[in-house]
């Protein structure tokens, strides 16, 4: 099926608008975090790093996302849902020692558009990347979201490094324990062990699958959880021995109600304990969806709740919302806030 394509004038006139528009949006203060607008990395580019998550090492964040491409169309052929996507551009790293200046350090996972037959085509999909460090093999370990053009795919791809800011080696993509998998995320614990956390059966039930010493393959260890619930965006962290799984419902590119649940372990029995985020806009979690839970380094108890406010029609410009989680009364919580700081 031969998919739609934008002219050369069109794609520029798109780049100019999206460059315009970034330029007139207000810069964050060296010491603060405003959601919503236009992040710049320090060479004053707009971040293009969306559905990520942060892995911290030897004193620096590395936050890896989805570099997206400047053109955004829907492809009217796909019926079941708003099937509209950009390019994929591979995966992109940023590095940063105070959570909000961030260096460019490169796409460390290209696409690959010499090779139609490859996962990392543009015409592909390659989707929530998240990097853990291997203790016992000293590498780098990504995974993400392999997915063809209409969602039908889905597979989990595996990449590896040397480096945190690569280039990594992709190593190939598979439907781990046999079933699907969509939204992604990766969770090591203070144990070493890894897990891959998954949408499977089409998107109706969570799978968390323990992953081998490499980190690169599953063991074949797993539980499905909130079976024909409908869960994705799966963001996971550890607080006081207890394990915490914030996900989103299953409504296309849309915004909708986010969800907690907590477990004694990781492939223990999850129970879900709501929504949260409070205030104003919280039964849309703000306009956005759930990619990842940051513990800051050197403070105690103290979380980045990381969401992607989606722009479905201009996916280039969706933004980054930030904010701080804390715990009430046993309970995660996460509240607006216009800016704050460190």
């Amino acid at each position: 099926m031969e998919m739609k394509k934008l002219t050369y004038y069109s794609i520029a006139i798109g780049i100019l608008a999206f460059c315009t528009y970034a330029c007139k949006q207000p810069q964050q203060n060296s010491a603060e975090i405003i959601s919503g607008i236009v992040w710049n990395d320090t060479e004053g580019n707009p971040i293009n790093a969306h559905g990520g998550g942060i892995m911290f090492h030897n004193d620096t964040y590395y936050w890896y996302g989805e570099f997206k491409g400047d053109s955004t169309y829907r492809l009217d052929w796909v019926t079941t849902w708003e099937c509209w996507r950009a390019e994929a551009g591979g995966v992109s790293c940023y590095s940063s020692k105070d959570l909000v200046n961030w260096t460019f350090e490169g796409v460390v996972l290209p696409s690959t558009p010499e090779d139609e037959t490859s996962d990392l085509h543009p015409s592909q999909v390659i989707e929530r990347p998240k990097v853990i460090y291997n203790d016992k093999t000293k590498k780098f370990v990504m995974w993400m979201h392999i997915e063809s053009p209409d969602y039908e795919k889905a597979h989990a791809g595996v990449a590896i490094s040397d480096s945190p800011t690569g280039k990594f080696t992709y190593l190939g993509s598979f439907k781990p324990n046999g079933e699907d998998s969509r939204d992604q995320t990766l969770f090591k614990d203070d144990d070493g062990r890894a897990y891959h956390i998954y949408s499977s059966e089409w998107n109706k039930t969570l799978y968390i699958g323990l992953l081998n010493d490499e980190y690169t393959q599953h063991t074949g260890v797993y539980t499905r959880n909130f079976i024909n619930l409908s869960r994705e965006a799966p963001a996971v962290f550890k607080h006081e021995g207890k394990y915490y799984l914030i996900s989103s419902g299953c409504t296309g590119w849309d915004p909708n109600v986010a969800e907690c649940a907590v477990a004694d372990s990781m492939l223990g029995e999850w129970r879900v304990i709501g929504n949260p985020c409070i205030g104003s806009d919280a039964d849309n979690t703000y306009h956005a969806q759930s990619t990842f839970v940051l513990p800051v380094e050197g403070k105690q108890n103290f979380y980045i709740a990381m969401f992607d406010r989606w722009n479905k029609t201009n996916l280039i410009d969706s933004r980054y919302v930030w904010l701080p989680l804390t715990f009430k009364e046993g309970k995660p919580v996460v509240e607006w806030k216009d800016k704050w700081a460190f």
